[in-house]
């Protein structure tokens, strides 16, 4: 039985050594007051290279942080050795809270939810309109995460000279996603990268897309010329890409201010950890009809309040579509 409770004063009481020292035990951790800020720019293996004040510095995470852990974009407190001198190490001690979270599963039966970037602004789609052909199902799911996340889609099509954007447009149309259309011959020229830029100046913006779409060549087009990563090409037989990007990786914007998340290309993007009730707050001219809904509406049912609320003229039945077929993507599957 215990003799004495856990914040006995008693000065008489011997306190109980540490075994690899002579440092008495104690469950007060320290607050860390005097922690530096930073910026998580990519985790490799457990080590977390940071942004702090300007230098890039290695770190890894504290213990007492335990199973947390801290993805790119993070706003971390570290400690330590901050001088981001070769085999130097610093020790992130705290994770801030994030404004926006971008997160997928591997399929949507798996519970393991992934968090890709964290208070990233926008979620750049990036789609090739041919070589490979657009997946309009895996651009229904980016945007899902986007919208469940917190983050301001933008659609990117690249390879404009191999088949027209018209059909991709009217698809997405009635949901006023901002896009920018790209050749590569503009990508050559730069011109391309110009246009996109006019969109990321002033965000953080994660870039994600199916492997061969050309993701990282716009990237590298994006950023500073000696913070370029290595491209690769598309398969003629599978018409799939390779893996060249295998981590996620924040790089500053050339030519403005801002970020810019590479991301690893995507074959498949889970959405297991979807509240589908999230999904109607990026379309604000339908949520005043959601007041009549039944309890757990799904909003494509036929009770469905919204259905007498667009039939009525307060909103286009093109965002009601919309919303269906987003909110319907968990049932298809990734290759449809």
């Amino acid at each position: 039985m215990r003799r004495y409770g856990k914040h006995t004063d008693e000065d008489d009481i011997r306190s109980r050594p540490n075994r690899r020292g002579n440092r008495p035990r104690t469950h007060i951790r320290p607050k860390h007051e005097d922690a530096a800020g930073g910026m998580v720019l990519t985790v490799d293996r457990g080590r977390l290279t940071c942004l702090v004040d300007g230098r890039t510095v290695v770190a890894m995470k504290a213990r007492e942080l335990g199973r947390k852990a801290a993805v790119v974009g993070d706003r971390v407190a570290l400690v330590g050795d901050l001088s981001g001198k070769k085999d130097t190490l610093a020790r992130v001690v705290r994770i801030e809270g994030r404004d926006s979270v971008l997160r997928r599963t591997a399929d949507d039966d798996d519970p393991y939810e992934r968090v890709v970037v964290a208070n990233a602004d926008q979620l750049a789609i990036v789609t090739a309109l041919a070589d490979p052909e657009p997946r309009p199902r895996l651009i229904d799911r980016c945007l899902v995460a986007a919208y469940d996340g917190g983050l301001s889609p933008l659609l990117v099509m690249t390879k404009s000279d191999l088949a027209p954007p018209d059909q991709l447009l009217d698809l997405y149309g009635a949901l006023d996603i901002p896009y920018v259309v790209t050749s590569r011959a503009e990508l050559e020229t730069g011109d391309a990268a110009d246009r996109v830029r006019e969109h990321l100046d002033g965000r953080v913006t994660a870039f994600v897309g199916h492997s061969g779409v050309g993701k990282t060549t716009l990237v590298n087009a994006l950023v500073p010329e000696e913070r370029r990563r290595v491209t690769g090409h598309v398969n003629a037989v599978t018409g799939r890409g390779r893996h060249t990007t295998t981590s996620a990786l924040a790089l500053p914007l050339a030519g403005a201010n801002g970020w810019v998340v590479d991301t690893p290309g995507v074959r498949s993007f889970g959405l297991a950890h979807i509240d589908p009730s999230r999904v109607i707050h990026a379309f604000p001219e339908l949520e005043p009809g959601t007041e009549g809904c039944p309890r757990a509406c799904s909003h494509d049912e036929p009770d469905c309040a919204l259905d007498g609320w667009v039939a009525e003229g307060h909103a286009d039945p093109a965002r009601l579509y919309s919303l269906r077929r987003l909110l319907a993507t968990r049932e298809r599957t990734e290759g449809d």
